[in-house]
């Protein structure tokens, strides 16, 4: 199964949703709460059904001060209502503009939380589950996935693994936190690299050396990113062209 390409967009930084849109696959489109406003999600939808691109939600913690990215601890109940605010929200817009939410893609701490407590975890499978029957969810591979797998599996919810081509990653396969000046991945030789062995091997590389198997959906390119139109163009060509020799 060839390995796709999403990238996180609506968010208003760059301006570059319309350039990226025709290179990906799928798009996470923020939902507002740490980017974003109803005719920025409205006019990303509508970009996104123009190329094909499968629509994901990307909601986060309600926090546009931080973009998203930083933890906030709240009870379950009012991280459910978080979630299903932005939820039914996006999927109506996707309704209005006669197509449908595929999947979700938590944002910035949201995603880094859900990956480290299971609990979080828990909660977004079960919101998913309350609210769609075929909406699955984008979580980042890790070298040991079962015990995600055994909570999606609960909620009867699929699982779609990703990798990063424009992070660091730990030796526990987490990505590096953004508050080290070494967590993005600027210089286009080192993406190309990683994604080279990520195809070919199924592995990547922590930033100590360590050998991280992961097995991959799809890969990620954070729109925010400077260079995220650089990056998406190359990982496509490389993608491709696997594709075309594999």
């Amino acid at each position: 199964m060839p390995i796709l390409l999403n990238c996180d967009l609506g968010e208003k930084v760059h301006d570059n949703d319309a350039l990226l849109m025709p290179f990906i696959d799928q798009a996470n489109i923020a939902c507002g709460l740490h980017a974003s406003d109803p005719q920025t999600i409205s006019h990303t939808i509508q970009l996104a059904i123009k190329h094909n691109v499968a629509i994901g939600a990307h909601p986060s913690y309600p926090d546009k001060a931080n973009f998203g990215r930083v933890t906030m601890p709240l009870s379950q109940p009012a991280l459910e209502s978080v979630l299903h605010y932005q939820l039914a929200a996006f999927s109506q817009l996707c309704e209005l503009n006669g197509t449908q939410l595929r999947y979700v893609k938590p944002h910035g701490a949201l995603y880094n939380d859900m990956m480290k407590d299971h609990d979080i975890f828990t909660t977004l499978c079960h919101v998913i589950a309350q609210m769609f029957t075929d909406v699955s969810l984008m979580i980042q591979a890790l070298p040991n996935m079962a015990p995600f797998i055994h909570i999606a599996k609960h909620y009867n919810i699929s699982i779609i693994s990703e990798a990063f081509a424009d992070r660091n990653y730990q030796d526990n396969g987490l990505l590096v936190p953004r508050s080290h000046s070494y967590a993005m991945v600027n210089d286009s030789t080192q993406v190309k690299q990683n994604i080279a062995n990520l195809l070919n091997t199924g592995h990547m590389t922590s930033t100590s050396g360590k050998t991280l198997p992961l097995s991959v959906k799809s890969l990620c390119v954070h729109g925010d990113n400077e260079h995220a139109l650089a990056i998406v163009k190359q990982i496509r060509q490389q993608i491709d062209e696997y594709d075309r020799t594999s």
